[in-house]
């Protein structure tokens, strides 16, 4: 074998082509070439050239006649290969026991698959309660865990193999027919011999009787006796030396009450000016002022009485109304004040006549109203509304006695009533922190203004130009609502400064809209810069919280407070 490459190679150096590839020769002898020790030795033939390739001609061959083979990796190819050859099986050595799956997990590869809750919950109860299972991983009926149980009982499931109670087999009414509306019962139906009434033992009876009889009694209102409506006149007649009635307001007070427009420019007040010592015997709940020219004040005492000042001139106590058994809430004069509505703890609402003192007509709400409010316009001025504690505002007619309308859209007890848009919507507050708009005899609202980092504002009042309204909330802020653009909250005009958080201290504006006042819960009065939403001023005004402040609308400084100390104070 050697000497014939030894001479395949010596053939080739002499043709001249030493880098061709030798070809394999058959071993055969070749009589024209001389014997191998008469040849010349030379240079190039000591160096023996070996080929140590192997014979690969068959395999060049399958490989010719197969498909190319792709790499699994590749994400671009140059040519357009066939289909069979993209899917074509990945070629390389077979591992026994290895999934060719690739791995998504440490412990192999997981897919989704589709399992039946029910199912499953069967099978988990069953194989607690009985030992055995349904193997999930194998199509054919097997079981895992105890077996030989599972075959005695026949594989049944806890379901399956529940016995049926005593009475199961009684016969149900049915009406499966769901053109039948009324009488549709579907799965619904009653036993034919079930009993409706459920009735105690004889030996139970008599106690079942005393038991039903007591709670009837604690549950029946006490009947409560009317209080007389009384009142009390403190001057010598309700009019002056001319006949006209102390309502009118006074010509000779050095303003102009006749005026449409209130004073230009309004200044900050100083200093005190009168004081009407002890007032009430207890707290002042709220003070109102007459109606457009400001110079009688109304208070509602936690004395369950109300009084009437005037506040010109000599600072009279006018009147004093009694009546309610328990403390004044709230109080409204009606448009013109020749009359006014009071709503206290007792739950009564009544109507008094502001000149002579009498009671015009009383109404049991059966729930204790904590606002009030006469709809201000004058076609309407027999109407009023009352937001109660159990969650609804209640529209009442003056003259029939008669519940008209019914706004029962909050969550938890209506503090405030405040009239928006020329008296044709109004706004109301709850406890449930949230602001409602509602249109007049409409009970559904038409806007809900709630978010959860708002809270419960028990004190709201309108400004005087109808465009901003200005809410007291219980997190020591006064937050402002812009009542033409839906009642968006305005973010930046935000008042703080003040500790109210409790109080249901009531806002009200300077005439020119220059300032905003209230009190707070340490008995102080702030007042703000509207504009620049800063304190320009503040005082201790009582000795207890200041819940309820008023601008005279005629006056540039006259401000009237009142607190829970009992007392009433002129501010100039």
């Amino acid at each position: 074998m050697a000497a014939a490459s030894l001479v395949s190679y010596e053939a080739s150096s002499d043709e001249g082509e030493p880098d061709s590839a030798p070809q394999a020769q058959p071993l055969q002898q070749q009589p024209s070439q001389p014997p191998l020790s008469t040849r010349p030795v030379t240079h190039s033939s000591l160096v023996p050239k070996l080929d140590l390739t192997p014979d690969v001609s068959g395999i060049e061959q399958a490989t010719r006649d197969s498909r190319p083979a792709l790499d699994p990796t590749c994400k671009e190819l140059a040519y357009n290969p066939k289909a069979d050859e993209l899917f074509a099986p990945v070629l390389g050595p077979q591992v026994p026991g290895k999934s060719t799956a690739p791995k998504n997990t440490l412990t192999g590869f997981v897919e989704p698959s589709h399992m039946n809750d029910f199912h499953f919950e069967t099978q988990r109860r069953t194989f607690h309660s009985y030992g055995y299972a349904a193997d999930p991983s194998i199509d054919a009926d097997s079981m895992v865990g105890n077996t030989a149980r599972g075959a005695a009982s026949g594989a049944v499931t806890v379901f399956e193999g529940v016995k049926k109670r005593p009475g199961d087999n009684r016969k149900r009414r049915t009406n499966n027919d769901p053109a039948d509306i009324e009488g549709y019962l579907g799965p619904w139906g009653k036993f034919v011999d079930e009993a409706l009434v459920a009735a105690p033992p004889e030996e139970d009876r008599e106690y079942m009787q005393e038991y039903l009889a007591k709670k009837a009694k604690n549950k029946r209102r006490p009947e409560e006796t009317l209080v007389e409506e009384k009142t009390t006149m403190h001057v010598p007649a309700m009019a002056d030396y001319q006949g006209r009635s102390l309502l009118e307001p006074p010509r000779d007070a050095g303003v102009n009450f006749r005026s449409d427009e209130g004073p230009r420019k309004c200044f900050l007040p100083k200093r005190q000016l009168h004081e009407w010592v002890k007032a009430h015997d207890r707290g002042v709940a709220a003070i109102r002022l007459f109606p457009r020219t400001g110079h009688l004040l109304l208070s509602a005492g936690m004395d369950s009485k109300l009084k009437l000042f005037e506040l010109y001139k000599e600072r009279r106590l006018l009147r004093t109304y009694s009546g309610h058994r328990q403390a004044v809430r709230d109080a409204c004069f009606s448009h013109d004040g020749s009359q006014f509505l009071s709503a206290s703890y007792d739950r009564y609402v009544k109507l008094w006549d502001t000149e002579t003192g009498k009671c015009v007509d009383r109404w049991d709400l059966g729930h204790v109203p904590y606002c009030v409010k006469f709809n201000p316009d004058p076609d309407k001025a027999n109407f009023f509304l009352a937001g109660c504690n159990n969650k609804k505002i209640i529209c009442m007619d003056t003259r029939t006695g008669e519940v008209t309308q019914e706004y029962d859209r909050h969550l938890g007890s209506v503090n405030t009533i405040t009239f928006i848009d020329d008296n044709k919507r109004f706004v109301s507050t709850s406890d449930d922190k949230s602001l409602r708009m509602w249109e007049w005899d409409i009970p559904v609202d038409y806007n809900n203004v709630s978010d959860p980092s708002m809270h419960s504002m028990p004190a709201v009042t309108l400004s005087p130009n109808g465009k901003w309204l200005v809410c007291q909330s219980l997190d020591n802020q006064i937050v402002v609502f812009n009542v033409h653009k839906g009642m968006k909250q305005m973010k930046k005009k935000c008042f703080k400064g003040h500790m109210a958080a409790g109080y249901a201290c009531s806002i009200d504006f300077s005439p020119d809209m220059k300032f905003l006042m209230s009190g707070d819960g340490d008995g102080k009065l702030f007042i703000w810069d509207w504009k620049k939403q800063r304190i320009v001023t503040r005082w201790k005004a009582h000795d207890g919280p200041c819940v309820s402040s008023a601008w005279l609308p005629y006056e540039t400084s006259k401000v009237v407070t009142s607190g829970w100390d009992g007392t009433i104070r002129l501010w100039d």
